[in-house]
Order: C-alpha cells, then sequence, then structure tokens
C-alpha cells in the first residue's frame, strides 16, 4: 500500500510539474470516467476536439457546400501539404520530400519496388535485408516483392527486448544489398534504432535504407534529412491521431526523386493528370509517388495534431514520452515485477521510444478483463501488455492508474 501510495504522490507532483500537462484537455474523452486509464495510444490516438469542429466543418461547408469545386479549391494540394507540414515539425524534411497517400502497406511496397529498381545494378545487388521481429505488414511486403522480382532476404535477428544493432547490420549487408529495412522504434519492445549510423554503414556497403517510422513519428523526433535516409513511411492514426485508418506518409529523399519509378501507375502521379493522356508520363518531384485519388476526409485530423506538436516543439514531446517511459519503469519495478512480470523493453531511455512492454503468463486474460473495465492497454503476442503512452494525451496519474489495475490483476490470477 505504501508503495503505490508514493506513486500516485510522485504521478500528481510529475503532472503538476509539467509544462505540456494543459494539452491534454484539448482531447476528447481526456475526463471519460468511464475509460480512467487510455494506454493505447501507440495503436489509436485520441481525437482532438478541434477535429470533431474541422470535420463537421468540412462536411458542411467544403463537401456540402462547394462539392466537385473543392478540388480546384484545396483539396488536391493537401497531400504535399500536409507532407510538408509534417516533414517541418515532425520528421526533420525539407519541403518537397513527403507525401501523404495510401496505407502504410501500400507505400512500403511502392518505396521498396521503386528502390529495388534504381539500386539492383544489373541484378548484381539481389538482397533485401530486414530483421525476423519487424512488424509483419513489413516482414510480409518483403517477401512479397522477394519473390516478384526473385530476390532474396537476408535476415538479421534482434534482441527479443531491444531492436537491430549497426553492428549486426554491418555483419548482413555487402556487395549484394539493395534494400535494407527497418523500423525506427520496433513495435514490441520499444527500441529506438541508431538510424543515422545504421544508415551511414548501408551506404557504405552500396545500399539504401527504407526505415518504418510508424511507432516513432509524433513521439520521438526524427531528422530525415541531417541523416542522410533514403526512403521512411509511417502510419497517422497513432501519435499523429489522423484517426482509424488515416492514410500514411512517403517521404523520398529528394536526390532520389528522380530515379523513382512508381510501381503503382495512377493517374494522379501523372505530369499532366487532367490531360488524359495514352502513356504515363510520372510527374515531377514528390507528387509521382501519388498513385490515385487522395483520401481527403481521413487526413483532415492530422492537421490538427501537427499544429499541436508544432506549438509544444518536438524536443518537449519527447523530453514528456521519457519521463512518462521513466515513470512507467519505476512503476513497474514497485508493482509488475514482484509478480512476475518481465521488462521486455530498453531500460536506457535513449533507446527506447514512447511505450513500455512486459511479459507474463497471464497477459492476455488480464488485458481482456482491464478492458471490460475501461483500462485500455494493448496485448502483444506471446505474452506482453503493451503500455503506449502519447505524450500531448496522456496523464502521469492516468498511467499510474493503469499500472496499478494492471498489477490488481495480475495479483488476482496468482491467487488459489
Amino acid at each position: 500500500m505504501k508503495t503505490t501510495l508514493r506513486l500516485a504522490e510522485r504521478a500528481r507532483e510529475l503532472d503538476a510539474a509539467d509544462p505540456l500537462g494543459g494539452m491534454r484537455q484539448r482531447f476528447l474523452g481526456h475526463d471519460d470516467a468511464e475509460v480512467p486509464a487510455y494506454l493505447d495510444g501507440n495503436s489509436l490516438g485520441r481525437p482532438l476536439a478541434a477535429t470533431l469542429e474541422r470535420l463537421n466543418d468540412f462536411v458542411r461547408s467544403q463537401w456540402g457546400g462547394r462539392l466537385i469545386r473543392g478540388w480546384d479549391e484545396g483539396w488536391l494540394a493537401l497531400p504535399r501539404q500536409i507532407g510538408d507540414q509534417l516533414g517541418e515539425h515532425v520528421l526533420g524534411a525539407a519541403p518537397g520530400q513527403c507525401v501523404v497517400a495510401d496505407s502504410t502497406t501500400v507505400l512500403l511496397y511502392k518505396l521498396a519496388r521503386a528502390a529495388v529498381a534504381a539500386v539492383s545494378g544489373g541484378g548484381t545487388r539481389n538482397e533485401i535485408v530486414l530483421d525476423r521481429d519487424n512488424f509483419p505488414t513489413d516482414r510480409f511486403v518483403m517477401e512479397g516483392i522477394a519473390e516478384e522480382c526473385g530476390l532474396t532476404l537476408r535476415w538479421v535477428e534482434a534482441d527479443y527486448d531491444g531492436g537491430v544493432r549497426p553492428e549486426a547490420v554491418a555483419a548482413a549487408v555487402g556487395p549484394q544489398t539493395a534494400l535494407v529495412v527497418l523500423s525506427h522504434v520496433a513495435y514490441r519492445s520499444g527500441y529506438t534504432a541508431d538510424v543515422p549510423l545504421i544508415t551511414e554503414v548501408v551506404h557504405r556497403a552500396g545500399g539504401r535504407v527504407l526505415w518504418d517510422l510508424c511507432h516513432s513519428a509524433g513521439s520521438v523526433p526524427a531528422e530525415l534529412d541531417a541523416w542522410q535516409v533514403d526512403y521512411a513511411a509511417g502510419c497517422s492514426y497513432k501519435y499523429l491521431n489522423g484517426g482509424p485508418g488515416a492514410p500514411a506518409w512517403a517521404y523520398v529523399a529528394s536526390r532520389h526523386q528522380e530515379d523513382f519509378e512508381q510501381p503503382i501507375r495512377g493517374w494522379l502521379g501523372a505530369g499532366d493528370p487532367f490531360g488524359m493522356g495514352r502513356d504515363y508520363v510520372p510527374a515531377a518531384g514528390i507528387q509521382r509517388m501519388v498513385s490515385g485519388t487522395p483520401p481527403i476526409l481521413g487526413m483532415l485530423a492530422m492537421q490538427d495534431m501537427v499544429a499541436l506538436i508544432a506549438e509544444a516543439g518536438m524536443d518537449a514531446v519527447r523530453q514528456k514520452s521519457v519521463q512518462l517511459t521513466s515513470f512507467t519503469v519505476e512503476a513497474f519495478d514497485d508493482l509488475l515485477a514482484p509478480l512476475g512480470a518481465v521488462l521486455a523493453s530498453p531500460r536506457d531511455p535513449s533507446r527506447r521510444g514512447s511505450h513500455i512492454t512486459f511479459d507474463h503468463p497471464a497477459s492476455r486474460e488480464v488485458t481482456a478483463g482491464l478492458w471490460e473495465r475501461g483500462v485500455i492497454p494493448d496485448y502483444r503476442n506471446p505474452d506482453g501488455i503493451r503500455l503506449g503512452l502519447s505524450p500531448l494525451s496522456t496523464s502521469f496519474a492516468e498511467t499510474h492508474t493503469g499500472i496499478e489495475a494492471i498489477a490488481a490483476g495480475l495479483g488476482a490470477t496468482a491467487r488459489p
């Protein structure tokens, strides 16, 4: 009892000192008594109140009022416009290199397929390097491309509670490497990869790198230009709060845009889409990454979250993220480790993103019971509970409430 009271007091102190604490009030449901702890922001972020107003206004005034004229009055420019905003405030990318389009899966395919075509070197570079613990979509897409193009997959092993390290990549790449596909933050452990060093390792071997930023964009700062990243992609419904199924974004470094061969050719990726030409001639720059009609409704919410991140500043967002995960590790040691839980995330805050995973045999059972009571963490096979701590919408008190409920659930499973 003394331990949980001390942690509760510590959470209150951290909330009182949090310079970003007031931003939590801008999210819908932040005071919902039926959901006392929402710790799944890295799967689906809360909506902003401003988004409700934006969507309502869009349906009434733009879609309902301007009708098809809206395409000429700004809708067609939104994918690149929001892409540039993401680049400036979240991704560390100069204008003209980011665009919003499609799902993460489709964008990973487009980027990887184009990269392989550009680097293959007459067939001498015939390997895609990736890690076995990467997110299923990344692995499945690369397996498909390898089958389609007659390439070989070279697998890198990663620590269960960590991720891919530069030395492991250095041992895997060589003269046959066409592309390396890795995640900035590992979806299960939260391990944060050394992007600039790994990218340098791959470039020295003559390959290119495609980084998946699904579990980092909006919570962990990125400097895609400064890191010399070749390609990147990420979803927008996690820390970017774009809503269920919101479209993903892609980054293509300006130096690679001219040799980017679009594998899914659509009319809006053409240089003159309304010319309805007979032959496909790709658009200049990042526009050639686009295939079909952009999902306007699905990208509206992103604008509000990117604006909020810009207001807060990514450095401050990262600082809050580190404090949240550090408090979570502290609470884990006090409340969960004694119940047999095992930390499956890095203890070093500089090497972890904004989520924490721990393993316990009763995780699936406990998570199901917690959801019924409005305490919402995430279950991840084989026996992990993942706590996604979205810096701008999650409080320390909410985090403590959730961990205390998890401890009670684990404790109940141990009773005879």
